[in-house]
């Protein structure tokens, strides 16, 4: 039987195309799409103020070159959506009352998350009879926390991949379902590899939500590895050193390319 998916996103260059291939194909019923909007002046102080002003060319990269003079309502996860007959709804703070509500009245089997910027709270959990899914892109227990990819390029090594795990209280540290290494060319910024593991992940995330249908769903736990948040200035710079570089122009015509967003 088809599952009650609530889908949960953020629209970024990284993982906009990633998110639409998910709504559009899954053979599941997607009663709910929320959205978190990444551009409040308040989080973008916080990140500059913990980065620096180096972390300036991937945000732009990433959250205002979908946006920049273009309409709402387009783009990939718009086109998408449409097609489902499901309404973005735009989420300021999922375990507010409000996101709460909208949840609960969609009555999903289950959240499944791709590059979302907000942490459920075990209440909205709870919401989804059987459990959420996140969509990750990094090889867990490896670089848990927002950015994988800047430290997956600046430990080197080549440990790039994509992981699809349940989700848990701690951070990125549910048991994983699927996970799959994703090779990422050498000269490839912190940007494009992202957008290469989310797209190769929205196959492991269709596929995971497959097998919860059919009770498959065969997670395996591992001791978690520490959180790594978003890099300072020092890592940042250490990391241009080695040759790691965090967007490019090829990066902001992927986000141009994408023509809007859906709210």
């Amino acid at each position: 039987m088809p599952l009650r998916v609530a889908l949960l996103t953020l629209e970024s260059t990284a993982s906009a195309e990633a998110a639409a291939r998910v709504l559009r194909e899954t053979r599941h019923e997607v009663v709910f799409l929320g959205v978190s909007s990444p551009l409040s002046r308040a989080r973008a102080r916080r990140i500059i103020g913990r980065c620096g002003p180096r972390i300036i060319p991937w945000l732009l990269a990433e959250f205002v070159a979908p946006r920049l003079m273009r309409p709402r309502g387009t783009g990939p996860l718009a086109a998408a959506a449409r097609a489902r007959g499901v309404t973005p709804t735009p989420i300021v703070d999922i375990n507010g009352a409000f996101a709460q509500a909208a949840i609960e009245a969609t009555r999903p089997d289950v959240i499944a998350i791709c590059h979302f910027d907000q942490i459920l709270v075990p209440e909205v959990l709870a919401l989804a009879p059987r459990g959420g899914v996140n969509l990750h892109p990094s090889l867990l227990p490896l670089h848990r926390g927002p950015m994988p990819c800047f430290w997956a390029a600046a430990e080197g090594g080549g440990d790039f991949g994509v992981s699809v795990h349940r989700l848990a209280p701690r951070i990125d540290a549910g048991p994983v379902i699927a996970q799959r290494r994703v090779p990422v060319p050498a000269e490839a910024t912190v940007s494009t590899a992202a957008r290469l593991l989310h797209q190769a992940g929205a196959e492991l995330l269709l596929q995971a939500l497959d097998d919860i249908a059919t009770g498959r769903d065969r997670g395996r736990d591992s001791p978690p590895l520490p959180y790594q948040s978003f890099p300072d200035g020092a890592a940042i710079a250490a990391a241009r050193r080695k040759g790691v570089r965090l967007a490019g122009f090829a990066d902001w015509r992927a986000g141009r390319a994408l023509g809007g967003v859906a709210v």
